[in-house]
C-alpha cells in the first residue's frame, strides 16, 4: 500500500474496522482509524490523524490532508491493519 491503495485489500480494512470496531459518530473506531460510508453505500471513508481518505465508484480514492507526515502516520496504520486482514 505504498504507492497505490489496493482496493481489495481497503474494503477488507473497512470491514474489519465495521467488525471489530466500536460504534463512534456515523461509523466504527478501530485501532485509531474511523470507517464510515454515505448514504447509499458507494463512498466509504477512513479517517484519523488529521487524514481523510475517501474511496468510491471504479476504485477511485482521494486523500485530504494538511501535512505529509499526518499522511504517513495514517498509511502506517492502514498497513498495519491490512496485515491483520491478510
Amino acid at each position: 500500500m505504498r504507492n497505490e491503495l489496493d482496493a481489495k485489500l481497503l474494503l477488507k480494512v473497512f470491514d474489519l474496522i465495521y467488525q471489530k470496531g466500536e460504534d463512534f459518530e456515523d461509523g466504527k473506531l478501530y485501532q485509531g482509524i474511523t470507517a464510515f460510508s454515505d448514504i447509499d453505500g458507494y463512498t466509504i471513508y477512513l479517517k484519523g490523524n488529521g487524514v481523510l481518505l475517501r474511496f468510491g465508484f471504479h476504485n477511485t480514492y482521494h486523500l485530504d490532508y494538511e501535512h505529509s507526515k499526518l499522511k504517513d502516520v495514517f498509511m502506517s496504520k492502514l498497513e498495519s491493519l491490512v496485515k491483520e486482514v491478510e
